[in-house]
C-alpha cells in the first residue's frame, strides 16, 4: 500500500493544564500521569486512505507532571 514512502521518526511534544481534585498535590500528579499518559492514534481509515499516510508506531517516551 504504502511501500514507496519513508518512515519519518517524530518526537511530538505537548503540554496540558489540567484541573484535578485529589487527595493531595503528589495523587494529582501521579493520577494526571497515569490516567491521561497515553494518546492514541485518532486517525481513520479514511484519514489514511485520503492523505496518503500511516501511522506504524507509537510510544511513550515521557510523561511526567509538573505543578503550575
Amino acid at each position: 500500500m504504502h511501500s514507496s514512502m519513508k518512515t519519518y521518526k517524530i518526537a511530538l511534544t505537548r503540554t496540558y493544564l489540567i484541573s484535578i481534585k485529589a487527595e493531595s498535590e503528589d495523587r494529582a500528579l501521579r493520577f494526571s500521569e497515569y490516567y491521561l499518559g497515553n494518546c492514541p492514534d485518532l486517525s481513520t481509515g479514511k484519514n489514511r486512505k485520503e492523505k496518503n499516510f500511516s501511522i506504524e508506531d507509537m510510544e511513550m517516551v515521557y510523561n511526567e507532571a509538573q505543578q503550575v
